[in-house]
């Protein structure tokens, strides 16, 4: 993954540790994602303080709500997008049986990932375990839609309407937003980035379902 991507986060603060019972949540999502049963498996981010100028940066990455139109520098990079997503289109067709849907969200993953520097396969391997591509995804904490976003990240960063988490683009540019700024705060360590978007910090349980389901999207 690419990890020189420009920074929108700041420096660290403590959280909290000894989640066990989300990391036997964890557990689970490795054994069920890719099922379409059952509830969200999200664990619940946990709301910290920020900094202003952290605060500033989040809200202005959030803010800008271009269409997700694809943009390229050459040939040969829109050729590399157009195979990858033929190939995701046909991974997900299961999952998302609408042509249109399907490819809607793809281009919208593939968008908002670029846009704050992610793999797209990690962030489709983060959406297949949090909410298993399930649009309206609600889990027992409150985290809602693909990328299962808390609330309260609406109200600190947003405009305060937790419906729009419902939205798609909406959705995607806050979970990349959020776990680019975790990729900050841990400065580059993947692992503990994911655990932080879990709620789990230094646990391998939800890391390790991400890691696996993110090997089923690379192309």
């Amino acid at each position: 993954m690419d990890r020189v991507a420009k920074s929108i986060g700041g420096e660290a603060w403590p959280v909290s540790r000894g989640l066990g019972r989300r990391r036997c949540l964890g557990l689970l999502v490795a054994l069920t994602a890719g099922t379409g049963q059952g509830p969200a498996r999200a664990g619940g981010q946990l709301e910290e303080p920020l900094a202003d100028s952290v605060r500033t940066a989040l809200s202005s990455a959030i803010a800008n709500q271009a269409p997700p139109v694809p943009e390229f520098t050459s040939i040969d990079a829109q050729s590399r997008y157009v195979r990858w997503l033929n190939d995701m289109d046909l991974r997900l067709r299961r999952r998302k049986p609408d042509a249109v849907v399907r490819q809607e969200f793809l281009q919208t993953v593939w968008y908002e990932s670029r846009r704050a520097g992610l793999d797209p396969s990690l962030v489709l391997g983060l959406i297949q375990v949090e909410s298993n591509f399930r649009k309206f995804a609600i889990s027992r904490v409150g985290a809602r839609g693909y990328m299962q976003v808390m609330p309260f990240w609406v109200r600190i960063i947003g405009d305060g309407d937790v419906s729009k988490l419902f939205h798609m683009q909406t959705n995607l540019r806050f979970g990349c937003v959020i776990l680019r700024h975790y990729l900050d705060r841990e400065r580059g360590d993947l692992f503990m980035a994911l655990g932080r978007y879990n709620g789990s910090r230094g646990q391998s349980a939800y890391p390790d379902a991400v890691l696996n389901a993110q090997a089923q999207w690379r192309n």
